[in-house]
């Protein structure tokens, strides 16, 4: 397995409720692994990138409301 390459949007304000997400694997493995970014050590999860896609849709959409 490779090892993910974290990253934060650029829209955080590193106030320290961010997540990271790893896009380098989609190619290899198919997976978006996104974790907490206050536990880089912790547990991550790993989405496909029709999912997280769609989650980034829907955010776009403002189907969460206000974040």
């Amino acid at each position: 397995m490779n090892e993910p390459k974290w990253f934060k949007s650029s829209y955080s304000s590193n106030g320290g409720n961010c997540v990271e997400v790893a896009r380098n694997l989609v190619a290899t493995e198919g997976v978006v692994p996104v974790r907490d970014s206050k536990d880089p050590n912790g547990a991550h999860l790993r989405f496909s990138p029709a999912s997280f896609g769609a989650f980034i849709g829907a955010v776009k959409a403002g189907r969460f409301g206000e974040v």
